[in-house]
């Protein structure tokens, strides 16, 4: 990755805390499960239970968004900057509509169902298949403002 001098931002979207309770919870019901077995059991099956439940709710859940002076970066993906166009912040219904029923198949789609807000940025490259990328954000605007000042 660049140096950091060169970021302009940067977000990591989470998980919410609801998805952690299901994830403990999930476990506790390994553990009532394997409680016919003894404590041990139930507690062997608390631990893999809650263990699993949480390695799938961060690996799920977690997705990085960073802006440098000349890239991109959303996860393993890195976008030229001037391979976009420009962003437009989405919040709402429209940016349900372009994570549903708008859709384009070939589209960068980087969404998080559990984030109602987004950004979505036309891919102007004539080499590049991809129509646009969508990201999810929790903050819209300040991504939108860091695409446009790094062009």
């Amino acid at each position: 990755m660049t140096a950091s001098k060169n970021l302009t931002y940067d977000e990591r979207l989470t998980a919410p805390k609801t998805w952690w309770v299901i994830a403990a919870l999930f476990g506790f019901s390994m553990a009532l499960v394997f409680m016919p077995f003894g404590l041990i059991a139930a507690l062997i099956a608390w631990t893999a239970g809650a263990g699993l439940a949480g390695a799938y709710v961060s690996s799920q859940g977690s997705l990085r968004v960073r802006v440098t002076t000349d890239l991109l970066v959303v996860g393993d993906a890195r976008i030229p900057l001037n391979a976009l166009g420009e962003p437009e912040v989405l919040v709402g219904e429209e940016a349900r509509a372009w994570r549903t029923y708008k859709a384009d198949l070939r589209a960068f789609m980087a969404l998080r169902g559990y984030i109602t807000t987004a950004v979505r940025v036309e891919v102007v490259d004539p080499e590049d298949p991809t129509p646009y990328v969508y990201i999810s954000t929790r903050a819209p605007e300040l991504l939108a403002e860091a695409i446009r000042g790094s062009a």
